[in-house]
């Protein structure tokens, strides 16, 4: 009989409590009714005459429980005046009704009149509602009773015009829901092609909160027809902000907004002035929706003219020609039309993109050149998963849990390989149908584990998971890249003096603490005493890996992470030379800091001469030398002597040819007859008359003497 009580309000004034009392379900007796407050009522607006016109209308909050006869209790307001309708929503149209319709596809509209998108474009589908005359036909609300759960068949949110507002519940601590339902997506070709971009569309609102008490706004999202689940929550009062959500699958999504004024029970109506306002909704790429804009196009031929076709991946959109062009080597597109060239990104440091530019990674090579040398690194022994547990968390009630990361540090084509699931059961799933966000698949990811001690199972439950690494930044030894710092103070120094490389990477997701999404650091240490795949630690002054929430910092010693070997890292050993033989042997520079890389050169064997060979040979060479120098010397000597005598005869020829003294016939020499020089040398002598011969050229008077023959063929005579 109560159950009916509640169900009608009018049955439960005229029939069961007298117009002073009420009860509510479960209730053993009736209770005073209370003088009617302005927390008992609230606003809506009418739907739209056929003369354009609306009226703001007040209501009483259901099931009513105050009294109006009573002393100081407020009446309910009077309607007010007729104000003319707002205008549609973009990408609707206003009918002679005052009625909103949707625009046909190929047309757009700005809330008035449509029109068709010109050569060269396309509409750009979506739902955006910002005007709130009425609630759109794929939006329903309900109340959710904050005690059992329990839907009371009432509105939650009502129409304000510029925006849409919680209305009054029956009790403070119910659930305002607000639900949004889109049938499908129409996702870009390139999204369809491309497995690592995962956007398929986004939705984004703008909303505020305004309360006085412990309020909270939920927003869940649910996949075909499956259970909510919450992605954001926002607590106390929150000014007018934007929050944007990525949508990753094409299927039938639901959105939900849940308001709770309080927690606390049987506080009845005492905080009706808190609420929670949503301004505007904007979903993109929505089967069948509206276009608000047209968008340039690729354009393709046909045999009816040009029509627009989406780009293959990696290509964009050139708005002079309406050409697809493929980006540059190592850029990536990140927008799914993009238009230009500037629509393609350089990849970070120690990166480069896939075939079909859609992410940069690293093959699990780096190299960086310092000023003394280049090291190079191969990090392929460490491209497989690996896992890490930071340390024990206790819940408020002594309950133990632990956080678990899982890393994939490289290569695999830039695959993400790290997976963290949800095996908490939910029974409302039917056995064998996944449900929404039960894993995550990223480069780094953390679940939160419950030992078979807490949970009494034979294995641990793993819940919660969240992705901490969705794109790699770039690879470098600088602590810093692109606004994410990795402190070196974090880990122990490093104490062979090989830089660390670093790997950074940022994650989708943003959420109310991280408003630029989460950041991962993956610091990779050449270790030599710990083989492959080497060891994962934590900072030891943040136990969960992160001391902000939002930034996780790892280190990874290996000694696959050490530089390969070159030939900076040996040196030679010459030996002496042993029986003509001298040996060349190769070693490692201590300590060794390298690994893999170029092997040790063999032992050379070569031929060498001891010392004693190599003096005898300079003896030799001396001796040879100084007889040459000897023989040379006793050449030019002679030489010089005849180039003496000429010159003394030249001398003298020019001076008789001065004094024009006459030729005597004795003494001439015809003509044709030529100089007797073998006069002075003819005769055979030895080296001593030559001696003499020599020093008798000159007499003491200082004129040469000359031999000449008398004509008479008489003794020679001087002159």
């Amino acid at each position: 009989h109560r159950e009916q009580v509640v169900k009608s309000s009018a049955f439960l004034t005229s029939n069961i409590c007298p117009c002073v009392c009420h009860l509510e379900k479960g209730s053993s007796t009736c209770r005073v009714r209370p003088a009617c407050t302005d927390k008992d009522y609230f606003y809506t607006h009418t739907a739209c005459d056929a003369s354009g016109e609306t009226q703001l209308m007040y209501k009483w909050a259901q099931p009513k429980i105050c009294s109006e006869d009573l002393e100081g209790a407020v009446k309910l307001p009077a309607s007010g005046m007729k104000t003319r309708c707002p205008p549609c929503n973009p990408g609707f149209f206003k009918t002679n009704s005052s009625t909103c319709e949707p625009c046909p596809y190929g047309s757009y509209s700005n809330g008035s009149d449509c029109s068709h998108c010109p050569a060269g474009t396309e509409p750009a589908v979506g739902f955006e509602y910002k005007w709130w005359n009425t609630l759109p036909t794929n939006m329903e609300t309900t109340v959710l009773s904050g005690i059992n759960f329990e839907y009371k068949g009432m509105t939650g949110w009502e129409v304000a015009g510029d925006h849409i507002y919680t209305a009054v519940g029956a009790s403070d601590n119910d659930f305002m829901i607000l639900t949004l339902v889109v049938p499908g997506f129409r996702p870009p070709q390139s999204v369809m092609a491309d497995t690592e971009n995962k956007e398929v569309a986004r939705i984004t609102f703008v909303f505020e909160t305004i309360c006085s008490a412990n309020c909270e706004l939920y927003f869940m999202v649910g996949m075909n027809s499956r259970t909510n689940s919450p992605v954001e929550t926002w607590r106390g009062s929150k000014g007018k902000q934007s929050y944007t959500y990525i949508i990753e699958e094409n299927a039938t999504m639901s959105f939900t907004w849940a308001f709770q004024r309080t927690t606390f029970h049987e506080t009845g109506r005492k905080y009706t002035n808190d609420v929670a306002k949503i301004y505007s909704i904007n979903v993109t790429n929505v089967m069948d929706g509206v276009a608000s804009y047209c968008r340039p196009c690729a354009l393709e031929a046909s045999d009816i003219g040009s029509s627009c076709t989406s780009c293959p991946a990696g290509y964009y959109i050139d708005r002079d020609s309406g050409t697809c062009r493929s980006c540059p080597p190592n850029t990536i597109l990140k927008a799914h039309q993009p238009y230009g060239a500037q629509a393609c990104m350089t990849c970070g440091p120690g990166t480069k993109s896939n075939k079909i530019h859609s992410l940069c990674y690293n093959d699990c090579t780096f190299s960086v050149s310092t000023p003394t040398r280049t090291f190079d690194y191969n990090f392929l022994a460490l491209e497989n998963t690996v896992s890490l547990a930071g340390g024990p968390s206790f819940t408020s009630k002594g309950l133990k849990y632990f956080h678990h990361f899982t890393l994939s540090l490289c290569g695999n084509q830039g695959k993400k390989m790290s997976v963290c699931t949800d095996n908490v059961t939910d029974l409302r799933i039917p056995e064998g149908e996944s449900g929404f966000s039960k894993s995550i698949t990223a480069y780094v990811c953390q679940a939160v584990i419950i030992p078979p001690e807490v949970t009494g199972y034979k294995a641990g439950v793993s819940s919660q998971p969240v992705s901490l690494a969705d794109r790699l930044i770039g690879v470098t030894t600088d602590m810093t890249l692109d606004g994410i710092t990795s402190p070196a103070e974090l880990f122990h120094p490093e104490p062979l003096g090989i830089p660390d490389v670093i790997f950074f990477y940022r994650s989708n997701d943003v959420t109310q603490s991280c408003s630029s999404g989460r950041s991962t650091t993956i610091r990779v240490r050449c270790s030599l005493l710990k083989p492959a795949p080497g060891s994962l630690s934590l900072p030891s002054t943040c136990s969960d890996g992160t001391c902000d929430g939002c930034n996780f910092h790892f280190l990874w010693e290996s000694r696959a992470a050490c530089p390969l070997c070159s030939a900076a890292d040996y040196h030679a050993i010459v030996s002496s030379c042993v029986a003509g033989i001298q040996k060349t042997t190769f070693v490692w520079r201590e300590p060794k800091l390298c690994s893999s890389g170029i092997s040790l050169p063999e032992q050379r064997v070569t031929i060498c001469k001891t010392i004693d060979f190599w003096l005898k040979v300079g003896i030799s060479a001396g001796t040879c030398t100084a007889i040459l120098l000897t023989v040379l010397t006793c050449y030019f000597w002679k030489k010089n002597q005849k180039l003496e005598y000429k010159y003394s005869k030249l001398v003298m020829n020019a001076t008789l040819k001065d004094c024009d003294l006459p030729a005597a016939d004795s003494c001439a020499i015809m003509e044709g007859e030529d100089v007797e020089d073998d006069l002075i040398f003819t005769s055979k002598k030895s080296l001593f008359g030559k001696i003499r011969s020599f020093t008798s050229k000159r007499t003491p008077d200082g004129f040469d003497s000359v031999p000449l023959k008398t004509s008479s063929g008489g003794p020679d005579m001087d002159l």
